[in-house]
């Protein structure tokens, strides 16, 4: 019924006016492959419906579309574009975004206060995020710390991030503080996790391996995005997500404006769009985004699939996103050195 409610709620909205509609006008966005038919139907289309204008939607992994945007900086091809905020600020870095007129955006103030301004000078606002913890066999293991990771009670049974991975900088950042580390240069949690490397069972690259290894009992506990909790939950197997006492951690996808593209009006609207109750909520009961816009209300069923609410939200210690761009390459060379070697 709530995921009915939502998407009429969308459908009433794209009824409504738009000032400064265009006859024949588009808006050509960069975003991620995912979800698409569900993008198409709570997102693209109503806006399509709502405006006028024609959405052209081009999809690709972060590196492709990147390039396509430094390709054509000098006449952009691109008006908009979602992306991770390390990516975001190394575009933005680069001159390749411009800063968005959050005063045009009228559901800027319903957002989290993290997802407001995340790279600064408003170059970007965030649209969904996911917390990372530990999925744990409760039969086996009770975990309560990050640190519990590396505890001689679960020697053996652990399997953790590559440092390539999304997850995997952001659970070491995590893991140091439970070592009473706060140091992005994670030298600290490589050190100890280096030390501790034969326990671990693997480190991943892809979290699909996860649920077959804790079904076959090779593993009992992993740091994981929240996306893939429910694979775990659905497994019949005894297993919770942990709710460490140093905190959550996890990633943001922001809305970014390419530098000069001529369409910002259009690009702002839609923005907006995106980031309004009734499509946040929409997307929310679709299991597609974690909300940002904190209005949004769900069943505790679908609340439970994603990273959502204010207590859940201001416990996330997210890496910063200039700390992800100045240490990555320094994070590979030590993690090579000191955790593979």
């Amino acid at each position: 019924m709530i995921k009915r409610i939502a998407l009429a709620s969308v459908s009433a909205l794209a009824l409504a006016p738009m000032a400064a509609q265009a006859d024949d006008c588009s808006l050509t966005i960069s975003v991620y492959a995912f979800a698409q038919d569900d993008f198409d139907r709570i997102v693209y289309q109503p806006f399509e419906d709502m405006t006028g204008c024609k959405i052209v939607v081009e999809t690709g992994n972060s590196v492709e579309r990147l390039a396509k945007i430094e390709a054509n900086r000098e006449s952009p091809v691109i008006d908009m574009a979602v992306l991770a905020t390390h990516d975001a600020l190394g575009a933005a870095n680069d001159g390749l975004l411009q800063p968005i007129d959050v005063s045009k955006l009228e559901n800027y103030d319903k957002l989290y206060d993290i997802a407001k301004d995340p790279l600064g000078n408003h170059m970007a606002v965030g649209y969904t995020f996911y917390a990372t913890s530990i999925v744990y066999r409760t039969d086996k293991v009770d975990v309560t710390s990050w640190a519990d990771l590396l505890s001689p009670e679960l020697a053996g049974n652990v399997a953790f991030p590559d440092v390539t991975t999304n997850q995997g900088p952001p659970s070491l950042y995590m893991l140091g503080k439970a070592l009473g580390s706060d140091d992005t240069s994670l030298d600290v949690p490589m050190t100890e996790l280096g030390e501790h490397a034969d326990d671990m069972v693997t480190f991943y690259v892809r979290s699909s391996q996860l649920a077959q290894l804790m079904q076959q009992e090779e593993i009992w506990a992993a740091p994981v995005g929240r996306f893939s909790w429910a694979q775990f939950k659905e497994s019949g197997l005894p297993i919770a997500w942990a709710t460490p006492k140093e905190g959550q951690t996890g990633g943001m996808n922001v809305m970014v404006m390419t530098a000069n593209n001529g369409n910002e009006e259009l690009a702002t609207k839609f923005m907006d769009f995106w980031l309004s109750t009734p499509v946040q909520t929409a997307l929310a009961e679709a299991l597609v985004d974690s909300p940002a816009n904190s209005e949004v209300t769900v069943s505790d069923e679908i609340a439970d699939n994603l990273t959502y609410g204010a207590e859940t939200v201001n416990s996330l210690h997210l890496l910063p996103p200039e700390a992800m761009i100045a240490n990555r390459d320094a994070w590979i060379e030590k993690w090579n050195n000191l955790v593979v070697k």
